[in-house]
């Protein structure tokens, strides 16, 4: 950029050739978000009469022009299929990969998530197998390059999407690039920017028989992709390539079809890939975990257990307590508690058939593997196939004509080459294609509805691409002229990210630039990040969980009588006294009547991630409100508690969070293990031996006790603890025993029954920590 031609006016202002930051900010909004219609309108408003200098959308795109920094450019090619015509002419909107390439490979943004060299990470004696460099095929490419040089993954998703709801409903295909050398877990983030758009591919109507319609559109996509890739095939030094079928002229559809489907081929005989080195589609063509696993969950197994439990399941799935923070979906059902959702409606071998299959979508998840992992993986899938005829016998798999007795299903078949190809590339996670469902949403279809919709529709496309490029860079740009004297913003980048926040979740671009010029972040959009209550937070023992709760209490200075009544404890004195006399208070009575509470009715927990020890998760909402109108027995989330005397963990419902105090003026002194944040908790009891065999899931039962102010002398068991004893946030599902009564619903079903099935598919994280701590 310091070689433009208008860098010697940048001196002086770094904005020309707008006169400062806020006629650039005006143009680069009106170029974003109105069409050249509207911005001409605009800029003939009385209002703007002196201001800005540009007074038409051509001053405005000439000054556009003018900015420093291109990007690789768009450009549009007409193709042709030889000896076949379209309806309509065939542009590709495009531009180079390697350029793209190169583009995300520099830049500075990524510096601190970047990686170069495969690698083994050992957690004890096992391998963790987790990004593509510490896979194998890392080190088998790698082995075979010239010394200094490193791999650089390409990454490509494209699908079909609608692009314009004009010009006859235009749909195309684009295409997102991206490279393997930026982590995973920022790659994966639509809002980190880490995937660029390279082409929007047409999907075009030949005149020719509908039979081979598909075949000649398959093969235009392989042409378009061979074009955009070209340069990237070149850099990876072109390879051989043996063509199949070479007796017959691949332009004569009807002989080379039917050889090539006595090949089991699809016809496309000049495939992208064909000449591009290290690749081969066995090993690109990764197991997809949106369009395999979630897809096969919903389109089969969610049918199965509808065939089942029929109305019953929605039911029981709206009965569920709802917790804060965690996505609840008004209609339809999640994966996450199916399983305890089928007690009592299926059999047996029915629920373990599909309990294994959700272990084996949660195992195939885990954005780390070790050996023991994937073997893990690969029983719970032998598992499924071992009680997978109960789901036969229940008649539950239906085709066209009825019941069926097999289970001929491609993705099913397609899972058995999981733990293999976990070896091979790593996590199946990172090449989820989320990110790019996401980006064809959000990023596809504006340049589209900014063209004026004439003959030269296809060019107006391109330089629009091109203009959006140009605003992002002088954005770059501009950061960093404008960073602070006498620093180097590239060395400043590098530096340690913000301890305010914690950095799993923090945009590359706002951390950055935080560095990089820290004065400008305060105008930067970004992802809310995720808060590290480790900095300011209440700390457990161990320093490995943060508690937060909010400054000011939701009520204060409440004295035991009417706490009691409020939150419907009638045992809080009693459990506050045996608390005192367990720290060794002499006069638990004459202290107590003195103390008076303040109470919130909600605190947040934080952990750290079980995968990576040092990430630290968002935190998670734990509700402890009284009764009301719309729980009339409280609304309270249920916890794992930490056993002080070493007898393992326990299940309990936070029904108080409470701070004591003495009245103002008080010289009593409240001694320190008052002096902190305490919870009033009413108890589960694990029912023993072991997990119930059929769910694989502990079973808790709610605890009671006896206590003189019930008509019945029994209320349930309560006690008072501090809240460093929490360790873990979970998940309680009603134990149903047949139909559900019509009064149960989603703010009761965690006070109306007795027994619960403690859920391990509540979240990924407490899938895999919750057996090891009951286990404890």
């Amino acid at each position: 950029m310091k070689n433009h031609h208008l860098q010697e006016a940048r001196e002086t202002n770094t904005w020309y050739p707008f006169d400062g930051l806020g006629e650039w900010s005006l143009a680069k909004f009106l170029v974003e978000n109105l069409s050249q219609t509207q911005i001409d309108k605009f800029l003939k408003l009385e209002w703007t009469r002196e201001r800005p200098q540009f007074k038409s959308k051509d001053e405005l795109f000439f000054y556009m022009e003018q900015l420093p920094g291109r990007g690789p450019k768009w450009q549009c090619t007409k193709l042709k299929l030889k000896g076949y015509e379209s309806e309509h002419p065939i542009h590709l909107i495009w531009r180079d990969g390697l350029e793209v390439t190169k583009q995300l490979f520099a830049n500075p943004v990524y510096a601190n998530h970047m990686c170069y060299d495969p690698h083994y990470i050992y957690q004890g004696n096992e391998r963790q197998i987790g990004e593509f460099w510490t896979s194998d095929d890392a080190w088998k490419i790698q082995d075979q390059l010239p010394e200094g040089a490193t791999i650089v993954p390409i990454i490509a998703a494209s699908d079909k999407t609608p692009v314009t709801r004009h010009t006859c409903g235009l749909e195309m295909h684009p295409l997102f690039l991206t490279i393997g050398n930026i982590q995973a877990d920022i790659r994966m983030k639509a809002t980190s920017h880490a995937w660029r758009c390279t082409a929007f591919m047409p999907t075009p109507t030949f005149i020719v028989n509908s039979d081979y319609q598909m075949l000649l559109k398959t093969r235009l996509w392989h042409k378009c992709m061979d074009l955009v890739c070209s340069n990237l095939k070149v850099a990876a030094r072109i390879g051989e390539y043996m063509e199949l079928c070479a007796c017959i002229d691949p332009w004569d559809l009807i002989p080379f079809t039917r050889e090539a489907k006595k090949l089991h081929l699809s016809g496309v005989h000049l495939p992208y890939w064909r000449n591009w080195r290290f690749s081969n589609p066995a090993k690109f063509l990764t197991p997809e975990i949106l369009h395999t696993l979630h897809k096969f969950f919903f389109d089969h197994v969610l049918q199965w257990i509808k065939e089942v439990m029929g109305q019953e399941l929605d039911v029981r799935f709206k009965s569920h307590h709802k917790r804060t923070g965690i996505r609840h979906f008004s209609s339809g059902v999640s994966h996450h508690t199916i399983v305890p959702t089928l007690w009592g409606m299926a059999s047996s071998g029915f629920i373990r058939a599909v309990r294994a299959m959700v272990d084996f979508i949660y195992l195939t998840q885990n954005p780390v593997h070790t050996e023991s992992s994937i073997a893990s993986m690969s029983q719970a899938l032998r598992d499924f196939h071992e009680h997978k005829q109960a789901i036969i016998d229940a008649e539950a798999c239906q085709g066209k004509s009825g019941a069926k007795d097999d289970f001929f299903i491609p993705k099913l078949e397609l899972m058995q080459s999981f733990a293999r190809v976990v070896f091979s590339v790593g996590s199946l996670l990172q090449w989820t294609a989320d990110v790019s469902e996401r980006l064809l949403i959000t990023h596809c279809k504006h340049p589209f509805e900014h063209t004026s919709r004439q003959r030269d529709f296809v060019l107006q496309i391109a330089r629009i691409l091109d203009r959006e490029e140009n605003i992002r860079l002088f954005d770059l740009y501009t950061l960093l002229s404008a960073s602070t004297p006498g620093q180097d913003p590239l060395i400043n980048a590098v530096s340690v990210e913000d301890d305010e926040l914690a950095s799993t979740e923090t945009d590359p671009v706002l951390a950055w630039i935080s560095h990089a010029n820290p004065a400008t972040q305060l105008r930067l959009q970004a992802p809310r990040p995720v808060r590290n209550h480790f900095l300011k937070g209440i700390l457990s023992d161990d320093a490995r969980i943060a508690f937060n709760v909010t400054m000011k209490p939701e009520r204060k200075r409440l004295d035991a009588s009417q706490l009691q009544p409020l939150y419907a404890i009638p045992d809080f004195s009693e459990a506050l006294h045996l608390y005192m006399i367990h720290n060794g208070c002499a006069h638990p009575d004459i202290l107590g009547h003195q103390l008076l509470f303040d109470t919130w009715t909600k605190f947040r927990i934080q952990l750290y991630s079980t995968f990576h020890t040092c990430r630290i998760m968002p935190s998670q909402q734990i509700q402890a409100e009284p009764p009301s109108n719309d729980f009339p027995r409280g609304n309270c989330n249920a916890v794992l508690l930490n056993d002080d005397n070493n007898n393992g963990s326990h299940v309990a419902q936070v029904r108080v969070v409470f701070w004591p105090t003495v009245a103002r003026g008080s010289h009593i002194d409240v001694p320190g293990y008052l002096s902190q944040v305490l919870l009033y908790v009413q108890h589960f009891d694990f029912v023993v031996p072991g997990p119930e065999p059929s769910t694989g899931m502990w079973v808790v039962r709610r605890s009671y006790t006896r206590h003189p102010s019930q008509l019945g002398g029994v209320i349930r068991c309560g006690s008072v603890i501090p809240l460093t004893d929490v360790t873990h946030a979970v998940e309680l599902i009603p134990v149903y025993e047949g139909a559900l009564h019509k009064d149960v619903n989603s703010r009761n079903s965690m006070e109306v029954f007795d027994d619960y099935f403690l859920n391990n598919f509540a979240d990924k994280e407490l899938y895999h920590s919750l057996s090891v701590i009951v286990d404890a």
